[in-house]
């Protein structure tokens, strides 16, 4: 089973075949430059709850987390759009390795990202997904936990020549995007665990995001007894 690490660097070598080296050197130096800032200030501490803001399904239906968790604990993956090779790429590792470990626990796994809600649903019919795919409009769940961020102005420049158009992409027209988060939630809507990414091109493993899963299983056991 390889891990999302090795399968970003076989997608690297391809991505390289497919531009100029002087187009895809800014995407290289700001991935370089967000992993040295490190992580946001002001993330949201383990044990406090998940905030509750307007989503759409990707048929464009108002939802909310809490509508599409119906109860259940969950685990939340924020991704930049359709447009990221590095975000369907993560997708697709989460369906085949880790939805399966989540469903026999009764464990949700939601994608959301600031697509517009056609957008979701051209993600989740590319890849074949088995798992809710919400638009956040307006980055609006995003933003209340600290993880919006944009491209460089050399980067949107590069994105430009590869045709890849953010803002036309995301609901409210802005190129603004979360960090590749994960989330483990409760089932009382608690975050119980999160990792974020400020490089986008890594992604929190499978194995990392199920350790997670069962470490709140056992706390809640104990918590039961």
């Amino acid at each position: 089973m390889p891990s999302y690490a090795e399968q970003r660097e076989a997608l690297v070598t391809h991505l390289a075949t497919l531009a100029p080296a002087e187009v895809l050197a800014p995407f290289a130096q700001e991935q370089h430059a967000r992993e040295t800032q490190g992580l946001p200030p002001g993330l949201p501490a383990p044990g406090t709850p998940i905030p509750e803001t307007p989503l759409l399904d990707a048929h464009g239906n108002p939802t909310t987390l809490a509508a599409t968790r119906s109860g259940r604990a969950a685990v939340l993956v924020f991704y930049r759009g359709a447009w990221c090779p590095y975000c369907n790429l993560a997708l697709r590792t989460y369906q085949e390795h880790l939805l399966p470990q989540l469903r026999t626990r009764d464990v949700a796994l939601i994608a959301i990202s600031p697509q517009r809600p056609d957008g979701s649903l051209s993600t989740r019919e590319t890849n074949e997904l088995a798992f809710p795919v919400l638009s956040d409009p307006g980055n609006e769940l995003a933003r209340a936990l600290g993880i919006v961020t944009e491209a460089t102005a050399e980067s949107k420049a590069a994105q430009v020549k590869l045709g890849i158009d953010v803002a036309a992409a995301n609901a409210d027209h802005t190129a603004q995007v979360p960090m590749p988060t994960v989330l483990v939630l409760d089932r009382g809507g608690v975050i119980r665990w999160l990792e974020v990414q400020p490089n986008y091109a890594n992604r929190t493993e499978p194995a990392a995001v199920l350790a997670a899963v069962v470490a709140l299983e056992s706390a809640e056991a104990v918590q039961s007894v």
